[in-house]
């Protein structure tokens, strides 16, 4: 269970996320027992609430940052700390426990930025869209170039998609501007 308090619940998603524990966040953001966001739902929720207990504010942001979580790990639109205002963005989606698909999209000061997976028979389809003057690092799950396709080809060989390497069990590519659907 979570229970760290506002400034501990703002950070514990994403560092669990970042040091390769994506699962057990996912555990942590989708259990209904008592101190959780699931409990919040079983009890007719629709809104944040001030206190796990619900007896302060139910419309409140002190435990918010799960719905940034959602973004970032889930559908995987993250900013490039070294290109701010996702003049370069960083797709990074995280596929975990029994989520069979996300879909998110963040409106940059460049234009949309979407990002949408789902696993079905087997097969995992990611769709990715990056606007025009910027560029994106896309990370896809999978253990070789060889078995990532985009759009019905050798993803190495699509136009605008360059591979880079395989970290983590993910091969990662460079993007221009534009559509991308990637499967593995």
């Amino acid at each position: 269970h979570i229970d760290c308090g506002i400034l501990g619940t703002k950070y514990v998603m994403h560092a669990l996320t970042e040091h390769g524990r994506a699962d057990v966040a996912f555990r942590i953001a989708t259990q209904t027992t008592y101190p959780s966001w699931g409990h919040w739902i079983a009890q007719g929720a629709t809104t944040l609430w001030e206190s796990w207990d619900g007896i302060n504010s139910r419309n409140h942001i002190m435990f918010g940052d799960v719905g940034a979580w959602f973004y970032k790990a889930l559908a995987g639109i993250n900013p490039d700390p070294e290109h701010p205002g996702f003049k370069h963005t960083i797709i990074r989606p995280q596929p975990v426990g029994d989520l069979r698909w996300a879909s998110a999209e963040h409106h940059s000061m460049y234009g949309t930025i979407r990002s949408s997976w789902k696993k079905e028979h087997g097969r995992f389809t990611l769709r990715v869209e990056i606007p025009v003057n910027t560029d994106a690092t896309v990370h896809i799950p999978a253990t070789g170039p060889e078995t990532v396709q985009e759009s019905d080809r050798l993803a190495s060989k699509a136009e605008g998609v360059r591979f880079l390497r395989v970290e983590d069990g993910h091969c990662v590519y460079a993007v221009d501007s534009g559509k991308y659907s990637f499967t593995v």
